[in-house]
């Protein structure tokens, strides 16, 4: 078990990271690499490697 599975994210923290563009809730990958800890670079290949589980509204670029 890693260290980072047991981490606890406050709801404030979360929430100061969804940003509205064009009445869109919006996470920018930089902050959401953050939060699992890992880099940008990481969270994308793992988006791409693994597209079957993510909602088609969900979009990374």
């Amino acid at each position: 078990m890693s260290p980072l599975e047991n981490v606890v994210v406050p709801d404030e923290v979360v929430m100061s990271k969804i940003y509205m563009i064009r009445d869109q809730k919006v996470m920018l990958d930089r902050d959401l690499a953050k939060l699992y800890g890992v880099e940008t670079k990481v969270l994308k290949q793992a988006v791409r490697r693994n597209i079957a589980r993510f909602r088609k509204t969900l979009c990374l670029k």
